[in-house]
């Protein structure tokens, strides 16, 4: 198929306008084949591909580039994209001034100095998505207020960028769930709520999801997450004097029932009998 070259003048322009909110948030279709030439922007951007497949040229060198792949592009550097299928990419153009002097140094410079392409797991590609849906929609309102949630919620894509573009690389499908899985309930224990809910993250089936994180930790992620949990709640009692329904309600037990029973399933006292015996002095 001869590739058609597509010159985003609009849109894609040199002096892409921000509309004087310093964020801007816009879908970018490419149908098969497309080619957009090479060209670069004053501002960062963020490509994030919702749907399809192609290639993100970087700075002259050519990634792959699908769903859950993340180019965060910095000023004044060449880009363009080469489109195998019909691909749908969602941008955001913003001005680094925009954002907190902390989160611009700590964030922005320190893990996106230069142009790179970000590769999501699964759970950051679900979060990222969900963000990206906020973003329209407090866009679409158009008020002051909804431009301060818009900056955010950048602030939150950059942070989930960074620890995925940190993460060290594995060869073993298998074992990368298993890690990627562990890792999100240590981070994500106050919010997990099932199993087929951490397997509809991952895109497999609840069984496969129980069978490679069992041959990995010996447990399954829900008795893990049991585990993360109670732990957290026995540093609590020990370490804080912070009310037992307090404590059931920050590790993430939806009643102090549950709470309750899991805690003395798990140690053979109650939460106030363990706190009693293993208090620390304050």
């Amino acid at each position: 198929m001869e590739k058609r070259i597509r010159e985003l003048v609009n849109i894609d322009s040199i002096n892409l306008d921000l509309s004087n909110k310093g964020i801007r948030l816009y879908e970018s279709n490419h149908l098969a084949g497309d080619l957009v030439s090479e060209h670069h922007h004053q501002v960062h951007q963020i490509l994030y591909a919702l749907e399809g497949e192609g290639k993100a040229v970087l700075n002259g060198e050519s990634f792959s580039f699908k769903q859950d792949n993340v180019a965060v592009i910095v000023p004044y550097s060449v880009h363009s994209i080469v489109s195998d299928s019909k691909l749908t990419v969602l941008v955001l153009a913003f001005e680094h001034s925009i954002l907190q002097p902390s989160v611009s140094r700590d964030l922005l410079q320190s893990f996106f100095s230069a142009t790179q392409l970000v590769k999501l797991h699964p759970f950051d590609g679900s979060n990222v998505r969900q963000l990206l849906r906020k973003m329209l929609y407090e866009q679409s309102q158009g008020e002051a207020i909804n431009y301060v949630a818009m900056k955010i919620f950048l602030s939150e894509l950059l942070l989930k960028f960074a620890r995925s573009s940190n993460e060290s690389e594995m060869f073993d499908a298998n074992v990368l769930r298993a890690e990627r899985l562990r890792n999100y309930i240590d981070t994500h224990y106050f919010e997990v709520i099932s199993s087929t809910d951490l397997s509809s993250k991952l895109g497999i089936s609840t069984r496969h999801l129980n069978n490679i994180f069992k041959d990995r930790y010996q447990v399954t992620p829900m008795q893990y997450l049991t585990e993360v949990r109670v732990d957290l709640a026995k540093q609590l009692l020990t370490e804080t004097s912070k009310d037992i329904a307090s404590i059931c309600f920050e590790v993430g037990f939806e009643s102090l029932s549950t709470f309750y029973r899991t805690f003395k399933n798990t140690t053979e006292v109650s939460p106030n009998k363990y706190r009693t015996a293993y208090k620390k002095i304050i």
